[in-house]
């Protein structure tokens, strides 16, 4: 089982270093870099992650192309990929509603638009001079200046007819945080659909919100923010229902939009959580992370860990024959 971690935009530079440092000491596969509208830049964030590392490699993960053109994020996968040879993955993915609504951004017809946005990028990094007419998007007789670069193609998907498309065109899936281990099992019996008519198998992970703390309640408040701002979203309505949570997704948008944490930490219960993470004292995240692994997933993305300590004991749990062990008694 390969894990990674996850930066999601909303921490400072010093917490990017530390979560980078974390991630060479303790061998982690990739670094998942977001793309979060009105947080900090993605490729900005990856080259400096990358330079900052020996050898971690790194997603720019869920790059929506109606906030950027599938030719520039295809640009700046094969540059970072120039620079650091075989450590860079590309990864589309619609974005997340509310962020576009802000943006005065219109998600149209999503499917076809992922699947031009993905197959642009393939013919692009194959090296060729592209030529494509489709239905939002053009390349009219124009090849890469880096030439052709060995850089996946992944995609984030929740709905059906994405998941099946993941599994008909992408190199890899990646299932959004706070999904229910019950929803990552739904997820990949629908990617299998797409595999299967291509006779194919594409790798397959999920981030995780984790946290850990010989205090349950301690660990549990560490992810309650993060998770609600996750949950929010009525497109994970049928994780909600998989999982068997109750959760008033309307009242919680309502307290996220107002800022009263208060009232989103009261929403995001510890039930919320264990159905949602894997959180909790060591033998609780532990358990839930053998859930995920179950799943049937190749590689579980250590989300919303906010200091390198948590990283180190988040690998505990997950290598305990290879982790260093954190340096403090609480983990904050």
């Amino acid at each position: 089982m390969r894990f990674g971690l996850s930066v999601d935009g909303g921490d400072a530079p010093e917490a990017l270093r530390s979560t980078v440092h974390a991630a060479d000491t303790i061998g982690v596969s990739s670094l998942w870099i977001a793309s979060h509208l009105f947080h900090r830049e993605p490729v900005a964030c990856a080259a400096a992650a990358l330079g900052a590392s020996r050898n971690v490699g790194i997603v720019l993960m869920a790059m929506s192309p109606y906030a950027v053109h599938p030719v520039y994020a295809t640009m700046a996968a094969a540059t970072l990929d120039e620079f650091f040879p075989g450590r860079v993955k590309l990864c589309y993915g619609v974005g997340a509603p509310r962020d576009l609504e802000a943006a005065g951004i219109v998600a149209e017809q999503p499917l076809r638009t992922l699947r031009e946005a993905l197959e642009i990028s393939r013919r692009l990094l194959s090296g060729e001079i592209v030529n494509f007419k489709g239905r939002r998007y053009q390349v009219a007789g124009r090849r890469l200046g880096t030439g052709a670069r060995p850089v996946p193609l992944w995609l984030a998907a929740s709905g059906p007819q994405m998941l099946e498309l993941a599994g008909d065109i992408a190199d890899g899936l990646v299932i959004s945080a706070g999904a229910s281990p019950a929803f990552v099992r739904w997820s990949l019996d629908h990617v299998r659909a797409g595999e299967k008519r291509r006779n194919r198998a594409i790798e397959k992970a999920s981030l995780v919100f984790c946290s850990v703390d010989q205090n349950e309640r301690i660990a549990n408040d560490r992810v309650r923010r993060r998770l609600a701002y996750v949950l929010r979203g009525q497109h994970h309505a049928r994780n909600l229902e998989l999982a068997g949570t109750e959760l008033d997704q309307t009242a919680l948008a309502h307290a996220f939009a107002q800022e009263d944490w208060s009232r989103v930490e009261a929403l995001i219960t510890d039930d919320v959580v264990r159905r949602h993470c894997a959180s909790g004292t060591p033998s609780q995240a532990l358990a839930a992370l053998s859930d995920y692994r179950s799943a049937g997933l190749d590689e579980i993305v250590i989300h919303g860990v906010q200091d390198g300590d948590q990283v180190l004991r988040m690998a505990q749990l997950m290598r305990p024959e290879s982790a260093p062990a954190p340096t403090s008694s609480t983990g904050r």
